[in-house]
């Protein structure tokens, strides 16, 4: 993995210090069991999710040359961000003691199952943990298709600023090409020399779409089978995105000079969407973001109990904790992307 200039723990994020309030949180936390592994559930969603790709499969084959299967190209794209959230939960070894059994997962969820390249992945989420919002270190926030800073508005181009002008009404329609983005950038990661593990990911990377284009292709018109695939991957993008985007957009950035503790920089620069069992499965508990990037290696289910106990916590020692429901949540990324975007407008044309 790339090194971080910061001091950051096996699962990525800065080790704080001792005596902080972030390690009499932890006390609190660890005293409730909550850092526990729960081995039962995470086998239970493994099978569950071994079934439904089954079911899926055997869904397209019994419709075959049909218009149906568009249908089906949307339960793909619903399936692989599931599993794109179980290979999540291995990257920060929640689910087994061993960092091996974990990463096992992580590759046949990412690579196998999605085409992904989980090291690539997880060296990326690494630093987007270790420096949450942080434009110069969290690679999630680097200028791109979109800016998120006005520093990065300030700098963009004159092509640039005209895209950048209504990038809160492009948003959505850009995540329809986000799954394509990380195709792409796994690729590119897969082919640098010296990259560890990167025989294996690169098998296992290529079976993926090997057996997937076979199959589409098989069962399918080549009509048929390219408009299943451009759905699939624009679905699976959107949904994929869209689970991503209200868990730091639009919440104050920082960078090098911010003096920060870690539970107040990790507070600050995440919001919660208010929990409920269905936004919980929706969003794969990405929804419950402050107790994740306080504690990453928590099982996905014990985040929902640690949520109260962290916001009671914070309210004692003064942090502000930012908790909205589903809808406001975007409305807040957006409105924060229209700002940044109407930024550009002052530059010189």
């Amino acid at each position: 993995m790339t090194a971080t200039s910061v001091s950051a723990s096996p699962t990525g994020t800065p080790a704080p210090p001792r005596g902080s309030d972030f390690a009499h949180l932890s006390r609190l936390v660890k005293a409730e069991g909550l850092m526990n592994r729960r081995r039962g559930y995470y086998l239970a969603k493994i099978a569950l999710a071994i079934g439904l790709l089954a079911a899926g499969v055997t869904a397209m084959i019994i419709l075959g040359n049909s218009w149906w299967q568009l249908a089906v190209a949307a339960y793909f794209a619903a399936l692989f961000t599931q599993l794109g959230f179980l290979g999540h939960d291995a990257g920060h070894q929640q689910i087994f003691a061993s960092r091996k059994a974990n990463d096992l997962v992580g590759l046949l969820c990412a690579n196998l199952a999605v085409g992904l390249s989980y090291g690539w992945w997880v060296d990326k989420h690494v630093r987007h943990h270790a420096n949450p919002n942080d434009e110069d270190r969290d690679p999630d926030v680097g200028a791109g298709a979109l800016i998120f800073t006005k520093r990065q508005a300030e700098g963009a181009g004159r092509p640039g600023r005209l895209l950048y002008r209504y990038q809160a009404w492009t948003f959505f329609p850009l995540l329809t090409l986000e799954a394509i983005n990380l195709h792409v950038s796994s690729v590119r990661h897969l082919m640098r020399r010296g990259e560890p593990g990167r025989g294996r990911e690169a098998v296992l990377f290529a079976g993926h779409f090997l057996g997937y284009l076979a199959l589409v292709f098989s069962v399918m018109s080549p009509v048929h089978a390219l408009v299943f695939v451009g759905v699939h991957q624009a679905l699976f993008g959107l949904y994929l995105g869209c689970s991503f985007a209200p868990n730091h957009k639009g919440m104050p950035a920082v960078d090098a000079k911010d003096r920060a503790c870690f539970l107040r920089r990790q507070v600050l620069t995440s919001r919660n969407v208010r929990r409920h069992w269905l936004t919980d499965v929706v969003l794969g508990g990405l929804n419950y973001q402050i107790e994740h990037h306080l504690f990453p290696s928590m099982p996905r289910p014990n985040l929902r109990q640690a949520q109260p106990i962290v916001e009671r916590f914070c309210a004692d020692v003064g942090v502000q904790y930012l908790q909205t429901g589903p809808v406001s949540s975007y409305v807040q990324a957006l409105r924060h992307l229209n700002v940044i975007g109407r930024a550009t407008r002052v530059q010189p044309v």
